[in-house]
């Protein structure tokens, strides 16, 4: 779809629906829940590698030794901490973003009855993974001066962010620049709705923690698919006619 349609699209949109997205999101979850819990665990196997590494190698400082090697206050530490991890977060976030945007794709598959490879390393592949690996670094920067700036502005910045994907994975063929730009403006157009929505299915991903902690890791993964809607309800596919999405309300 061409950036210049995306955007008008963005501008023109109607108010939704907060219970309906909510709704949606829930009877999604309970279809794609196991390709989330694959990509929790993978993020969290290789993000605990990359860190282990790092540290022993010197490239990030312990946080241990971080916290308590002077008085800081909050907010310093905060934003010293954000810069000490920006390795991490760059090596990280490539990784993390990549198999977001594969998980998307499986969501509108799933979504729209269509055939499915669950693949969801898919934009690992062929030219995809230059932007996979360009958009990483954006989100990483991005993410990490709004952390340095401490909490409203990361709390902002945030929610655009959030778009990065399901924009990234349904678009591949948008530049770096417009993919981003598309995201924020989805973000700042419906950023109380997306906050609302990705705050209660936060609260109710939280709740796998009840099984002994480990059961979060089968349940925070239906905090990505508010976004999945907002974004289908918004933009919609090219290929689908609307009348296609009747019968998923």
């Amino acid at each position: 779809m061409a950036f210049q349609n995306i955007q008008n699209k963005i501008k023109s949109s109607q108010k939704l629906d907060f219970g309906n997205i909510l709704d949606l999101s829930i009877k999604l979850f309970k279809e794609v829940w196991l390709k989330g819990v694959l990509m929790i665990l993978i993020t969290m196997v290789f993000g605990g590698v990359i860190a282990i590494l790092f540290v022993s190698i010197g490239l990030i400082p312990n946080p241990y030794d971080v916290a308590g090697s002077e008085a800081l206050n909050l907010t310093t530490y905060y934003a010293k901490s954000a810069f000490n991890n920006l390795p991490q977060t760059i090596v990280v976030s490539p990784v993390v973003f990549g198999m977001l945007a594969g998980f998307y794709r499986i969501c509108k598959q799933v979504d729209l009855k269509e055939s499915q490879d669950d693949d969801i390393f898919y934009f690992f592949k062929g030219d995809n993974v230059r932007k996979v690996l360009m958009l990483g670094l954006i989100y990483s920067i991005i993410a990490t001066v709004a952390q340095a700036l401490f909490l409203l502005p990361y709390i902002y910045v945030f929610i655009p962010l959030s778009f990065f994907a399901v924009v990234f994975a349904h678009n591949p063929e948008l530049s770096e620049t417009e993919i981003v730009k598309l995201s924020f403006s989805l973000g700042n157009k419906k950023w109380f709705l997306t906050f609302g929505l990705m705050f209660i299915t936060g609260i109710l991903g939280m709740l796998g923690i009840i099984a002994c902690g480990i059961g979060v890791i089968f349940t925070i993964s239906i905090v990505y698919l508010p976004v999945y809607f907002i974004y289908r309800e918004v933009v919609g596919f090219e290929d689908h006619d609307e009348i296609k999405y009747i019968g998923s309300e």
